[in-house]
Formats: structure tokens, C-alpha cells, sequence
């Protein structure tokens, strides 16, 4: 048998002893280790004050939950008299919410939906938040990112991943605790509200809590929006405690959140998200405004169908909006577009504007003066002023009621008085006349009610479904139409022809043209030819009347000096003379012996004999030879003093 020493077997002793007096303490609840990843929640089992008589907590020694946490490390206690239940630390990841819930605390009033948090005490002291006032229920209060240490007995946390809370082993108490989750998740309130910049939206609000609203209203005023004033800005709901003390009440608000992130309690606030107000360019947006202070009718004693406010009031606003986008509450203001370029109506069956003002308007049925009853499709173009735009939603609301209660029946009326003074061939052929006439009146009638007609258009009338009658009367018309039209065809086809031919003949005239030029050239260079040599010519003969007229002087000169001489001559030969036939004996002997002399010299050149080889003569008595006879002829009376005279005057032939 194997033998310890003594002071072994002590040794062993004391060792178990001291395991076995921790595993009682532990056991009992006497020693107790917090892992410094996790908080202890103390409940104290038993105590000679008994336990909490009113609360959840037991704040002054009873027994209960005690409000302080167990932080990391030993922690001892009087055994069997308390339990501790450990707890991780509450931890809220980075872009998330977390929910707080109150086990105790001062109730709620019946008219309060969350519970008020102490104001300055911190989520981890239990013990200041029921000393301070801080109420039992869902907090309006929510953790951000961060750890904490926080007594689950007393407040259960909602965390996007896990519910932080002592069980009490009460079924209803898990229920309410489930409730609760399922809704957060509903309202997908783990997640602050994104609202991006590209989604062009904005958020409206429902506050859950605070007074509710007066009688008659439906959306709540805006308030504390002010971030100088530090007692009332709420930040955009982001503090419920500073929102209600600056007035803010239940119910969907008018006030809207824009493009950014906000952290809010989704328990005290809902969002939801709706496109912006959006007034395109060539409309303008005419707000009619739920909410607001009651203002004064600025449209006058002769219009009652609406109120005309200022912007801000309940009523329409009399200035409209201009075009561009609007973070506007869709719930608390109504805005109605109204298209400020021209917009057309058409009383056309089957066909509609994109605008949908017209799609209840067809055709105008019409009975004419002769009887006939056409459908006339018509189109007008109307204007609305950016002024007269509220005027207009005042009166009718908006423009397709106006188009369908108002301008419908007028302008039907309208046309059905101007065909019933026309036959149906006049209301056809005096189709411009007629819009002439329904511009001006539209124009007077349309201005009553704010609007500027800018073009009445009437098509073409045509029967109604099962008439035959007017189609007949058309195809008689387009028969007399096609006749007109073949004559003036016939004579447009004889003035093409002559034109035609004018065409041919300044076509030769362009192919010759060449020629021609030609031609003129050659003709112009034949006259500058003939122009110049009639200018030679014509010197020439400037100089031969010159040289004609020195030589005809010269002649004249000459001759006179010839005359002279010749007169001189003469006269020198007549006084020869004269003194030869003084000498001779007188004039006859002078002559005789002249015309011997002329005679002798005629016989010498015409070498003829004295004496003819035949004589030609007679018996009769005073006939004679030639020489005979002319002697006898210048013999004869007289014949001498005309053979002087002559010679008298013509010295020259003499000679």
C-alpha cells in the first residue's frame, strides 16, 4: 500500500477544498465572471424589504432587476440571493438604426404613441432614466452606430440583425416583442432614408405622435425649420423631442425632405417617397393649396368660383409657378398644369391632342338651310397667358373641364345658328368666310373666360353615316369642277403650244446665234470700212474741188491773159488786116486772095488734082465745076462783109 507523506495528503486538502468552495460559490451564485465582451444584468432573487412594489425595477434594494450593469471580470455576491444573466454588448453597425423599447418607466398618456427619453441621461443608465421621468414603451429615442453597455432587463434593443432583451419567460411579453420588429422591418426603419439625387424625389412625412390636428385640417403646418434657433430645429424629424416642442403636430406634413440621408425614428415618422412637382417648359403650374392660413379672394366681386389668394394661402395661388421642379408636398398642394404655347382643340371623331383636352369632343352635327345634315370637323388654336392660367383653374378647375362643360357647347351652338343660314353649297364655297366669322366670334366669346383665340380651322363638312344625299350633291359639284378644269386644261395646252413654238424659235435663234454675231460683226466691220472710205472719199474729193477750183482760177486767170493776148493779137491783125486790104484795094480783093490762099492749101493736102480726071458738069447755062461754085457762094452780095465781120470776132479761128 502506497503511503503519502503528511504533508502531502494536507496539501491535497487544502487544494480541494478551495475548488470546492469556488464551485459551491459559483454554484451559488456567490462568485460570478463577466466576459468583457458582455454586460451582466443583475436580478436579486430575495430580500428582507421584499420585493418591487411599483415598476419594473428595483431601485432601492428589493428584490428585482437591479438597473446597474456587471461589467468584465469577477464580480461576488451573497450566495443563493441574486442571479445574473449575461448579455453581449449591444453593438449597431456602421449605416443602421437600433430601437429601444421600455420595460419600466412612467406610463404613457393615452395620447401619446412613443415614450418621452430623459432628457441628458444616457441609453446605459437605467436608474437616471426612472428617477428623470423617462417613460415605459417604444422610445421616441434611436441608437446610431456604436457599443453599448445597456441593462436588457429594462430596455429590450431592436438591432437589424438581433433583439437584445432578458426573456422573461412571459408568452405575451415575446408576442409584443416580436410586434414590434415585424413593424420596424416594415417600415424598413433599420436603414436611415436615402433620398438620391438622381431619383429626383422627395419625401413626405407622417408624424405618428404628438398632438393631433385642429378640426378641418389635413396636413400639418411646418415648423422648426430655423436652424439658428437651436430650442426648435428638428433637423428635418430627425429630433422628435425638439420637433413637438416646437409645435409640431400629428399627421402627414406639409414640410418634405429633399436629396440626403436622415436618421429617422420610422416608430415616430414614415416616409414616403414621390416624385417631385415637374412644370415643363411651355406650361406653367397653377398650385391649389390645401393647407395655409385663409387669405382674401383677390379676383373680384364678378367671379365666385373659387378662392384667388396670395402664395402660402388656402385657395389658388394668383401667381402661377414657372418652369422647373418643385419640392412640393403633392398631399397638402395640387398643381395643375397649364400649357401656356398654343394648344389645339379638335372636334374631330377618332382624333385627340397628346394634351387630352379634346378626347370627348367629335364632330359637330349641322343642319343646313336646304335641309342637308352634315358632320363639320373643326380645329381651333387657343392661348392661355401665364397670367390668366390661375384665372382659368379658378373658374373651371382645370382646362378639360372647361373644354367639355364650357367650349363645347358654345362652339357647337355656334356653328349650328351659321348653318342654318346657308345651304350646304354655301357653307362649302364660303368656307373662309365662315372661319372669318368664327375667329371673331370665338375671339369675343373665349376672352370672357381668359383665353385668346388664336385660329378657328372648319374642314371639310361630309355626311353622316347612311346619307347619301350629300355625297350626291359633291359628286355633282366634282363633275362640274372636272368640266371647268378640262377647259382651262384645253386652253393652258393651246398657250403651252404658242409658247412652244416661241420656245423653237428662240431655240434657232440660239443655234444661229453664232452666226449671227458673225453677221453683225462682218456688217459693222463693212460700215466702219465704208465710213472710212467715205471719209477718204470724201478728202479726195475736198482736195480734187480744192485743186479743181486753184485750176479753174489758174485757167481763168490763164484765159483772161490768153484773151488778152489773143484780143491784143487781133486787134493787131485786124489793123494788118485792115491796112493789107487797104493795100489790096478793099475787103473783096483781100478775100479773093485769101480763099486762093486756103484753097491752094486744101488742094495741096488732099492731094486731088487741079484739074478732074472726070468733069462733072452740064450744058445748061450757069452751072459750072466746085471751084466755081464756091467761089460764086463767097462772091455773093454780102458774103464778104460777113467773112470780115466773122473774123472781126473770132480772131482765133481765123487763125
Amino acid at each position: 500500500m502506497l503511503e503519502f507523506p503528511s504533508w502531502a495528503l494536507t496539501t491535497l486538502y487544502l487544494v480541494g477544498g478551495v475548488l470546492g468552495v469556488l464551485i459551491l460559490a459559483f454554484l451559488t451564485g456567490a462568485v460570478v465572471y463577466i466576459r468583457n465582451d458582455a454586460v451582466g444584468i443583475v436580478e436579486k432573487l430575495w430580500a428582507l424589504g421584499g420585493s418591487v412594489e411599483e415598476g419594473f425595477l428595483a431601485l432601492a434594494g428589493e428584490a428585482g432587476f437591479r438597473p446597474e450593469t456587471l461589467r468584465g471580470g469577477f464580480h461576488f455576491f451573497m450566495p443563493l440571493q441574486y442571479r445574473v444573466h449575461r448579455a453581449n454588448l449591444v453593438t449597431v453597425p456602421q449605416g443602421s438604426l437600433a430601437y429601444i423599447f421600455a420595460r419600466g418607466g412612467q406610463a404613457l398618456p393615452n395620447a401619446q404613441a412613443l415614450a418621452r427619453w430623459p432628457v441628458g441621461v444616457g441609453v446605459e443608465n437605467a436608474r437616471a432614466f426612472v428617477s428623470q421621468g423617462g417613460q415605459r414603451g417604444p422610445q421616441r429615442r434611436i441608437l446610431r452606430e456604436g457599443v453599448y453597455a445597456i441593462n436588457t432587463a429594462q430596455f429590450i434593443v431592436f438591432t437589424e440583425s438581433a433583439t437584445h432583451a432578458v426573456v422573461l419567460g412571459d408568452a405575451s411579453d415575446a408576442r409584443a416583442v416580436e410586434t414590434m420588429r415585424e413593424m420596424i422591418e416594415e417600415r424598413n426603419g433599420f436603414r436611415p432614408l436615402i433620398i438620391r439625387d438622381h431619383e429626383d424625389a422627395v419625401g413626405v412625412v407622417t408624424v405618428h405622435d404628438g398632438p393631433a390636428l385642429d378640426h378641418g385640417e389635413i396636413i400639418a403646418p411646418t415648423v422648426g425649420t430655423h436652424a439658428a434657433d437651436g430650442a426648435t430645429f428638428h433637423n428635418s424629424f430627425q429630433d422628435p423631442e425638439t420637433f413637438l416642442a416646437a409645435g409640431g403636430r400629428r399627421g402627414r406634413q406639409e414640410q418634405v425632405l429633399v436629396e440626403g440621408t436622415y436618421y429617422i425614428n420610422r416608430l415616430f415618422a414614415t416616409i414616403e417617397v414621390r416624385p417631385k412637382t415637374q412644370v415643363e417648359i411651355g406650361n406653367v403650374g397653377v398650385v391649389v393649396s390645401f393647407t395655409g392660413p385663409r387669405g382674401t379672394d383677390v379676383s373680384g366681386t364678378d367671379h365666385k368660383h373659387g378662392e384667388l389668394v396670395q402664395q402660402g394661402q388656402r385657395g389658388v395661388w394668383q401667381t402661377a409657378l414657372h418652369p422647373g421642379k418643385y419640392a412640393i408636398n403633392p398631399y397638402a398642394v395640387k398643381v395643375s398644369t397649364v400649357p401656356t404655347t398654343n394648344f389645339v382643340l379638335r372636334w374631330i371623331e377618332g382624333r385627340s391632342e397628346a394634351h387630352g383636352f379634346d378626347d370627348n369632343l367629335a364632330e359637330i352635327k349641322l343642319i343646313t338651310k336646304d335641309a342637308f345634315e352634315p358632320v363639320l370637323p373643326l380645329s381651333i388654336v387657343v392661348h392661355i397667358g401665364y397670367d390668366d392660367a390661375p384665372w382659368v383653374v379658378q373658374q373651371f378647375a382645370d382646362i378639360k373641364k372647361l373644354v367639355e362643360q364650357t367650349l363645347d357647347p358654345m362652339v357647337s351652338a355656334w356653328f349650328k345658328d351659321a348653318a342654318q343660314s346657308r345651304t350646304l353649297i354655301e357653307l362649302v364655297n364660303q368656307r373662309a368666310e365662315v372661319q372669318r366669322e368664327a375667329l371673331a366670334a370665338m375671339s369675343a366669346r373665349f376672352a370672357k373666360y381668359r383665353l385668346n383665340v388664336k385660329e378657328v380651322m372648319i374642314g371639310t363638312p361630309r355626311a353622316a353615316k347612311g346619307d347619301t344625299h350629300i355625297d350626291t350633291i359633291f359628286e355633282q359639284l366634282r363633275a362640274r369642277q372636272v368640266a371647268r378644269e378640262k377647259v382651262e386644261t384645253y386652253e393652258s395646252q393651246q398657250v403651252a403650244a404658242a409658247k412652244e413654238l416661241e420656245l423653237r424659235a428662240a431655240e434657232a435663234r440660239a443655234a444661229a446665234q453664232g452666226d449671227l454675231t458673225k453677221s453683225s460683226v462682218s456688217i459693222e466691220v463693212a460700215q466702219n470700212h465704208g465710213r472710212a472710205e467715205l471719209a477718204r472719199k470724201t478728202q479726195e474729193a475736198e482736195a480734187t474741188k480744192v485743186m479743181a477750183e486753184a485750176t479753174a482760177m489758174r485757167t481763168r486767170t490763164e484765159g483772161r491773159a490768153e484773151a488778152d493776148r489773143v484780143a491784143a493779137i487781133g486787134d493787131a491783125n485786124a489793123q494788118a488786116a485792115k491796112a493789107q486790104v487797104d493795100a489790096f484795094g478793099g475787103a473783096e480783093m483781100a478775100l479773093s486772095k485769101e480763099v486762093a490762099a486756103m484753097l491752094s492749101g486744101a488742094i495741096t493736102q488732099a492731094k486731088v488734082p487741079l484739074v478732074p480726071t472726070v468733069a462733072m458738069g452740064g450744058g445748061e447755062a450757069g452751072h459750072g465745076t466746085l471751084v466755081d461754085a464756091l467761089i460764086s457762094l463767097l462772091m455773093a452780095q454780102g458774103g464778104l462783109d460777113q467773112l470780115v465781120k466773122q473774123r472781126g470776132k473770132q480772131p482765133e479761128t481765123a487763125v
